[in-house]
C-alpha cells in the first residue's frame, strides 16, 4: 500500500513539464465534490471523480456518464487525484502521462445515501450509491465493483432522462464554456 493516497498520481507526471497539479490530501470537505472531465487523449473519454477522504476517488468512463437508467456504463479505476485536481483545464504535454486536452464538462456536490456505511465503507466494499447536484448530471447514480471494473448506473427519479444524449446536448466545459477542441 502506498504511504500516500496521491504517492502513484505524483509518481506518474512531471510537473516542471505538465501545468496539473500536484497535491497532497486535503481535509474532508462538509459537502464533498465531485467533477467529470471531459479527456481528449489518445481516446476520448470522460473522467468521473468523487472526493473522498481527502483525495478525488477517479474513474476513466469511456462513454461517459449518462442520464439514463436504462444505459450501464464501464468506469475503470484509475490513481487518486489531489482536490486541486477538480478545477484543473488545459493541455498535458505530448510525452507525458495522460497526454491530451481536459475539460470541466460537470461539477457540483454530491451526498451519500447508503444509510449506515460512510463513502470510505461504501468504496471498499464496492458499492455507492450517491446523489449528484451538478450543473449537468443530477439526482441518483449508483457505482458497482465488477469483475470487469466498476459499473456506473444512473437511478431512476425525477431526474432521469431516458432518452437523453446529455454528452451531445451539453458538451461544453462548465468553466470556460469552451469545447474540450478549443482548449
Amino acid at each position: 500500500m502506498p504511504a500516500s493516497p496521491l504517492e502513484e498520481y505524483n509518481r506518474k507526471r512531471d510537473f516542471n513539464k505538465t501545468a496539473e497539479p500536484s497535491g497532497a490530501k486535503s481535509p474532508p470537505s462538509v459537502n464533498p465534490v465531485f467533477v467529470v472531465q471531459k479527456h481528449l487523449a489518445s481516446h476520448l473519454h470522460y473522467d468521473f471523480r468523487l472526493e473522498i477522504d481527502g483525495v478525488l476517488k477517479s474513474w476513466a468512463v469511456p462513454k461517459g456518464p449518462s442520464a439514463s437508467p436504462k444505459e450501464k456504463r464501464l468506469a475503470v479505476a484509475t490513481e487518486d487525484h489531489p482536490m486541486q485536481y477538480a478545477s484543473f483545464e488545459g493541455v498535458i504535454p505530448a510525452g507525458e502521462y495522460g497526454a491530451g486536452k481536459v475539460i470541466v464538462w460537470d461539477r457540483g456536490t454530491f451526498q451519500n445515501l447508503k444509510d449506515g456505511k460512510t463513502l470510505e465503507e461504501s468504496y471498499s466494499t464496492g458499492h455507492l450509491v450517491i446523489n449528484l447536484q451538478g450543473e449537468k448530471l443530477k439526482g441518483g447514480y449508483s457505482l458497482l465493483r465488477t469483475k470487469m471494473g466498476w459499473l456506473m448506473v444512473k437511478m431512476e427519479d425525477e431526474f432521469a432522462r431516458p432518452l437523453s444524449d446529455i454528452l451531445n446536448e451539453q458538451p461544453a466545459s462548465v468553466i470556460s464554456g469552451r469545447l474540450v477542441e478549443e482548449i
